[in-house]
C-alpha cells in the first residue's frame, strides 16, 4: 500500500489561500520594563569614617568608609587634597585614587598636615553623589634635640628641642 501511495502524484496546492491579519504588536513597553528589572542603579554617597587613633605617620594616612545601603559596588573613587587657609586653595593638587575595598592607605603625605577626603563609588550603572568631606591631619615630625643646649644636674636636666614641622604641635612627650 505504501509503495502505491508514494507513486501516485499528489497537488499540494492549497485551493484557497490562508487569510492572516498582519498586525504589529507594539513590545516597547515591555522591553522597558525589562530593561529597568536587570539594570541596577547608581550606588548611594559612600560615608568617610572619621580618623581613628594611630591611623596616621608623618608620612601616611589610613582613610576607612562604608555604605548605608546595599549597592552594587565595583569600586570606589577616592579624592583628597592639602586643606590650606589661603584663598586661592581650589588652585591645590587635587589627587584621584581607585579603590577597591573601603580603605586606603596614602603614603608620600607631608608630616603634621591636614588633609581633605572625599569618596564616591562606582558601578555600571554609573557613579555616586560625593561623600561629605572629610579633615584627616598626619602625624608631626619628631622634633630636633639642640645638644650644644643640653644642661644637667644631680637631681634635673634641661633638654631644649626645636620643632621641624610649620604648623604648630598641640604637645610633646618627653621619655627618659
Amino acid at each position: 500500500r505504501l509503495e502505491e501511495f508514494l507513486k501516485k502524484e499528489v497537488d499540494l496546492e492549497l485551493s484557497t489561500l490562508p487569510d492572516f491579519e498582519e498586525r504589529v504588536i507594539d513590545v516597547s513597553e515591555v522591553e522597558q520594563l525589562m530593561n529597568s528589572i536587570n539594570a541596577i542603579p547608581a550606588p548611594c554617597a559612600p560615608v568617610i569614617n572619621p580618623q581613628a587613633p594611630n591611623a596616621a605617620t608623618g608620612t601616611s594616612l589610613r582613610v576607612c568608609w562604608g555604605l548605608f545601603s546595599d549597592d552594587t559596588v565595583e569600586c570606589y573613587q577616592l579624592c583628597y587634597k592639602p586643606v590650606s587657609n589661603e584663598r586661592h586653595s581650589d588652585e591645590q593638587a587635587e589627587h584621584t585614587l581607585k579603590v577597591k575595598e573601603t580603605y586606603c592607605t596614602i603614603t608620600d603625605l607631608l608630616p603634621n598636615t591636614q588633609y581633605e577626603f572625599w569618596v564616591s563609588a562606582l558601578n555600571a550603572s554609573g557613579i555616586s553623589p560625593p561623600s561629605e568631606r572629610t579633615v584627616y591631619v598626619t602625624a608631626p615630625s619628631p622634633p630636633t634635640i639642640k645638644n650644644k643646649k643640653i644642661r644637667s644636674c644631680e637631681n634635673a636636666a634641661l633638654v631644649c628641642w626645636e620643632s621641624r614641622d610649620i604648623n604648630p604641635v598641640d604637645s610633646y612627650t618627653v621619655e627618659l
